[in-house]
């Protein structure tokens, strides 16, 4: 087996063989449960929202950058954030990466998004932006 290895628990074969897998590892081995990473659609609606938050709203009158927006509401989120100097002197965000978000996470802050994009008057340009912000009102 390899040194690193990732099943997803799709069928009652995966998990048989999940158990097999456990069954032979010697002691010490890491083994590491995760929930479902975000899919790709909420991946894809995250940075179209966080576009047009980054085009329509500003902070202290300082317009910010899509991914600055994203570590404003991961750390929302309780994302834990750093600001680590960079070699040009200037400070640059270390922590969660989105991509290790799970479903259920990635929901969340998309729903905090949703959220501050009603609270400041964002227009969507994501269609189905458009659709969730009209449920949620």
């Amino acid at each position: 087996m390899n040194r690193g290895a990732l099943l997803i628990l799709s069928s009652r074969e995966i998990r048989k063989k999940a158990i097999d897998w456990i069954m032979r590892l010697p002691p010490g081995t890491r083994v590491e449960f995760k929930e479902p990473q975000r899919t790709l659609d909420q991946n894809s609606r995250m940075w179209a929202m966080l576009t047009d938050i980054a085009r329509q709203c500003h902070i202290d009158g300082r317009r910010l950058t899509t991914d600055q927006w994203k570590v404003v509401f991961m750390h929302e989120l309780g994302q834990q954030v750093e600001f680590i100097p960079s070699l040009s002197g200037t400070f640059i965000p270390y922590g969660q990466s989105s991509s290790d978000l799970g479903v259920k996470e990635m929901s969340d802050l998309i729903e905090s998004m949703f959220a501050y994009g009603a609270e400041n008057s964002v227009t969507w340009s994501d269609p189905k932006s458009k659709e969730a912000s009209r449920d949620a009102a």
